[in-house]
């Protein structure tokens, strides 16, 4: 009597020369790592190139593919077929377009697209790292929904693709069976989310500690934070209130304070400190709170209430609000996924 195979979700990753190696190696290594900590049905990777030879990334890292598109898509019926009698799976189960440099060099290629809309048209759920997300858009595999990709690339996913709802702050989103993810570490944290998705939170959690990342982020947890969106201003008044700022979340941060502060009126400071940073007085104090509740809630015990005095924030209602509106949770939802044990 024949022994039969284990079921497999086979996971097939998009390269294409100039690939970013990390969008690669990530989603792949959350996939091994589940296997090795009990999944089942077990991942199969299997990377593959547009006509299966090798790519070079920019790491300077040749990736042999393990197939072409031909490779996949032109499998003998028989051993589709026979792949499903042994309880494999038959078919791609998830697609993963990785990102890179490369990317840009293969959007209108006619093969490139036509294979991609194949094999999307065979898997059971569409994904994309990074730019990856650019090669989706050009096959018109993001018509009419909503996705993301890279910070610096969100403007030429919005042109390449009209018709989608390009949201430039998420670490991913999803919108029915296709999940697109922003740059590079993004990668693990969707690839972690599909874990969930298929064999729950406490193996997704596992992977985790397994491959000494935090627990997951929430997909609408932000790319940014404030030290990073907002730039440092170049007058040395505003600069240093900018540090000042950041070690006295709990004082009155109010425009007028702020202003008298910098030995400025009102007006006058509120212009100077959007032209210097960027950003407004009220929406840079925020994002700092905001930034300093995140670490609180990922690293104490604290209560809500309590993490809403630290930071300045003073009632739990704000701090709700003010999470909801930027990462697309609540403060106990995020210290579930995010917490550092």
């Amino acid at each position: 009597m024949a022994v039969r195979e284990t079921p497999q979700r086979t996971v097939v990753h998009v390269v294409v020369d100039r690939l970013h190696l990390l969008d690669l190696a990530g989603p792949v290594e959350v996939f091994r790592t589940a296997n090795l900590l009990g999944a089942s049905p077990r991942y199969r990777n299997v990377v593959v190139s547009p006509d299966g030879a090798a790519v070079r990334s920019d790491s300077a890292v040749t990736v042999l593919p393990d197939a072409s598109f031909a490779d996949v898509l032109d499998a003998p019926e028989a051993a589709r077929a026979a792949a499903q009698e042994a309880g494999r799976a038959a078919d791609l189960h998830t697609l993963v377009v990785v990102g890179g440099l490369g990317v840009r060099d293969r959007l209108g290629d006619e093969a490139v697209r036509d294979g991609l809309v194949a094999l999307a048209d065979r898997a059971q759920r569409v994904t994309s790292v990074c730019t990856g997300a650019l090669l989706l858009a050009d096959a018109g595999l993001l018509r009419d929904r909503r996705a993301t990709t890279h910070w610096a690339s969100v403007d030429e996913l919005a042109e390449l693709s009209p018709t989608t709802v390009v949201e430039e702050d998420p670490i991913y989103v999803r919108d029915g069976d296709v999940w697109t993810s922003a740059g590079v570490t993004s990668g693990i944290d969707l690839a972690l989310a599909l874990v969930e998705e298929d064999h729950g939170i406490d193996l997704a959690h596992q992977v985790a500690a397994w491959l000494v990342v935090f627990a997951q982020r929430p997909g609408g947890q932000s790319q940014f934070s404030a030290r990073t969106t907002a730039r440092p201003a170049r007058r040395r008044e505003l600069r240093d209130l900018q540090h000042w700022m950041a070690d006295h979340l709990a004082d009155d941060l109010s425009v007028p304070a702020l202003a008298d502060r910098a030995g400025m009126s009102e007006r006058t400071f509120a212009r100077a400190f959007r032209d210097e940073t960027g950003t407004t007085p009220a929406a840079y104090v925020e994002s700092l709170r905001l930034e300093a509740a995140r670490r609180l809630l990922e690293t104490t015990d604290l209560t809500v209430a309590g993490v809403a005095r630290e930071v300045g924030l003073r009632s739990p209602e704000r701090l709700h609000r003010a999470v909801r509106r930027h990462l697309g949770t609540t403060p106990d939802r995020y210290r579930q996924h995010f917490a550092r044990s």
